[in-house]
C-alpha cells in the first residue's frame, strides 16, 4: 500500500488506482454531474458561462473536455483556453498563433545547431586536437 498527499486537498490517502483521495474524487464527480446537467438545458453556454452556474472552475471544465467526459460536439459556443496564451480553442493544447510560432522556434534552434555543428567541425580541423599530437614524445 503506497501513501501519497492528494495534490487537490493536501490530505493523507493510501494510493490504488487514482492520484487524489476519495472525497476528492466525490467532489469531482459532483462537479462533473453538475456541468452535464446545466450543459443539457443550455447546450449553447461558453465555459465562462458553465463556470459561473456551476461553480467550477475552469481548469477543471477543461480537464472534462480533455478527458472526453464533456463533448464540444452538441456545445457549438464551447471551448477551453489555448495553455499557452488563453485564447479560448476547441481542439488541441495550442492556438494555431502559438503551435506556428512553436514550430518556427523549433526550426530556427534546430537550424542554428546544425550551423554550430558545421562551425565546431570546420575548428576542429584548422586547430590541433589533443589527439593530434605525437605519441612518441
Amino acid at each position: 500500500m503506497e501513501l501519497a498527499n492528494c495534490p487537490r486537498c493536501g490530505k493523507l490517502f493510501a494510493r490504488h488506482f487514482r492520484d487524489i483521495c476519495p472525497s476528492c474524487v466525490k467532489v469531482i464527480e459532483k462537479e462533473y454531474e453538475a456541468c452535464a446537467e446545466y450543459l443539457r438545458k443550455h447546450r449553447g453556454a461558453t465555459i465562462t458561462e458553465l463556470s459561473d452556474a456551476t461553480g467550477v472552475t475552469i481548469r477543471q471544465i477543461t480537464k472534462f473536455i480533455k478527458e472526453g467526459r464533456i463533448s464540444l460536439y452538441n456545445a457549438p459556443n464551447m471551448s477551453y483556453p489555448c495553455e499557452v496564451c488563453g485564447v479560448l480553442i476547441r481542439e488541441g493544447n495550442m492556438c494555431d498563433n502559438c503551435r506556428t510560432r512553436l514550430s518556427k522556434q523549433v526550426r530556427l534552434a534546430s537550424e542554428g545547431k546544425s550551423s554550430d555543428r558545421q562551425s565546431d567541425h570546420a575548428r576542429s580541423e584548422s586547430a590541433y586536437q589533443i589527439n593530434n599530437w605525437p605519441k612518441d614524445r
